[in-house]
């Protein structure tokens, strides 16, 4: 092969590289791409790349490769580098140009030194002390700032030891070497702008997320950290169905950036709570409004037992203390404090939210209301109110079926606010992820009715996650955090019921994610000795 045949090989070699480079955006991958291709193209031994951090006005070692010594820090290898930065600037505010890494930065020129130790215009001492320590003989140098499309010098490229491919005799660099490594590290210097840039770009993105959850989350207190844990639940289940290796799931797999767009779904599956009014989520009590009605409710009952002394007394004067009217009426007076006494603790238990109230208990608020009191005018009034009726006879939980409604469009203001963004390709479906965590198996969850052959693999975990986060969650303000024995019972009850996906949920059981999940989010006293084994299911 000519000479001019070996500089279109070379350039060719330089392209491909280029776009090599332009394909690939994890910092390290790029990082050990630029420092092997340059080192392929000079035959060079050992190599350096440092990256500019302005803030700190140093050069900080990225990756170093020696082929000698069959040795690589940082990059893809891993190893960690222990070596200390390069100051750009001294203490005294002088540009640091002994260094020849520094000198290439701060001048955004190329220099090209065939023999390390008779270059008395740099600062070698470094060099020379890894030589004697090692027995390496560093000789030729070839530094090459790297510029940006900007002109802007974001890092270094050093090459050691030019090599003749004949003899392997160390050789300086050529100045067709210069050249290419020059071209090289311009395109290379782009390419880590752009990985740079998407991910600062995916941070900002995850900190505005983190922002929106933040002001739920102040707007809520008592659902503070839901926003956080269901993400984390929802990709340790999701994880657990990419290992699946039999059954259903057994083709289930997410890349990378598949897993990036379910977490996303996850951190923003709640934001339209951004618009829910707060007395609707903090509901604590059944009477809860601006402030807990049932504190009404017990004046009333004083006022009740007011009456009823007063008309005890005035019966007793009429008759005369100590005859049997008026023990009869001292009489009825303490039985109706009794009845009272009951009355009212049955309205207080009333105003706590529960899973099921019985249809004996509505029977009585409903009897309880009908008593009159006398307001200062000598109004007479119902105990309770239509409204406060309809509120202590709620069968489950706080909300009334308006509020439900009110707390349900949350995830219409969600599908409203994600649909609005313009997302890239690999994120697409954020918001069929995001807004399906309340659909049901069998077509009865909303806001669309879907079926599960109409739903992803996606929105069904997070389904489950969404659940099993709210029935341990200790920070609600009408219930306790349940046990793990009682959130699986409700699990798999809804399993069976078609709520949820029954195949995930033996994932769920079988791999214990519960349990890793219950680790490190429940208290002590929620993780119980309990075991799934008894939950019937498929492959159970």
């Amino acid at each position: 092969m000519n000479l001019s045949q070996q500089m279109a090989a070379r350039f060719k070699q330089v392209n491909q590289i280029g776009i090599a480079l332009s394909l690939g955006h994890d910092l390290n991958t790029l990082l050990e791409t630029i420092l092997t291709a340059s080192r392929g193209l000079t035959n060079a031994d050992a190599g350096t790349i440092y990256l500019c951090d302005a803030g700190k006005g140093e050069l900080t070692f990225q990756i170093v490769h020696n082929e000698t010594w069959a040795a690589g820090l940082a990059g893809t290898c891993g190893a960690a580098i222990s070596l200390p930065a390069i100051r750009l600037v001294d203490e005294d505010g002088t540009p640091n140009h002994r260094n020849v890494a520094s000198h290439a930065a701060l001048s955004g020129e190329t220099v090209n030194i065939p023999d390390a130790y008779a270059a008395a215009q740099y600062d070698f001492s470094g060099t020379l002390a890894f030589d004697r320590l090692t027995g390496y003989r560093s000789r030729s140098f070839l530094t090459v700032p790297m510029r940006d499309h900007e002109s802007r010098v974001t890092g270094v490229l050093q090459l050691i030891n030019a090599q003749d491919p004949e003899t392997g005799c160390v050789i300086p660099f050529s100045r067709d070497d210069q050249e290419l490594v020059e071209s090289l590290a311009s395109q290379a210097a782009v390419a880590l702008n752009n990985s740079r840039l998407i991910t600062q770009l995916e941070s900002l993105f995850e900190s505005l997320i983190k922002m929106v959850n933040t002001a739920i989350d102040d707007k809520s207190p008592y659902t503070k950290g839901h926003c956080e844990r269901v993400p984390v639940l929802t990709m340790m289940l999701a994880e657990a169905a990419h290992d699946a290796t039999s059954g259903p799931l057994r083709d289930f797999r997410l890349g990378r950036a598949d897993r990036r767009e379910l977490w996303i779904a996850a951190m923003l599956h709640d934001c339209g709570k951004i618009s829910t009014p707060v007395h609707v989520v903090d509901k604590a009590t059944k009477l809860e409004a601006i402030f807990d009605r049932i504190h009404l409710v017990d004046a009333r009952f004083e006022l009740l037992r007011r009456d009823a002394e007063i008309a005890m007394l005035r019966q007793v004067a009429l008759a005369g203390d100590g005859t049997g009217a008026a023990l009869e009426a001292r009489q009825a007076w303490q039985d109706r404090l009794e009845q009272l006494e009951q009355d009212q603790a049955l309205l207080k238990r009333c105003n706590i939210g529960c899973e099921f109230m019985p249809d004996e208990e509505m029977q009585r608020v409903r009897a309880i209301a009908h008593q009159q009191w006398c307001d200062a005018r000598g109004n007479w009034h119902d105990l309770l109110s239509a409204d406060e009726v309809a509120n202590l006879c709620i069968r489950s939980g706080t909300l009334t079926p308006e509020e439900r409604q009110v707390i349900n469009h949350n995830i219409d203001v969600t599908l409203s606010m994600l649909n609005s963004i313009n997302w890239p390709t690999q994120y697409q479906k954020v918001a069929e992820f995001a807004g399906g965590h309340h659909e049901r198996m069998d077509g009865k969850g909303y806001p669309h009715g879907l079926r599960r052959e109409q739903m992803s693999v996606q929105a069904r975990i997070m389904g489950i996650a969404d659940i099993f986060e709210a029935l341990t969650a200790r920070d609600r303000p009408y219930k306790k955090g349940k046990t793990l024995s009682e959130s699986l019972a409700i699990l798999e009850k809804m399993r069976l019921t078609g709520h949820i996906d029954p195949d995930l949920f033996e994932i769920f059981i079988r791999e214990k994610v519960y349990l890793r999940y219950a680790e490190q989010f429940l208290s002590p006293e929620q993780i119980d000795s309990t075991t799934p084994d008894g939950i019937p299911g498929p492959e159970l």
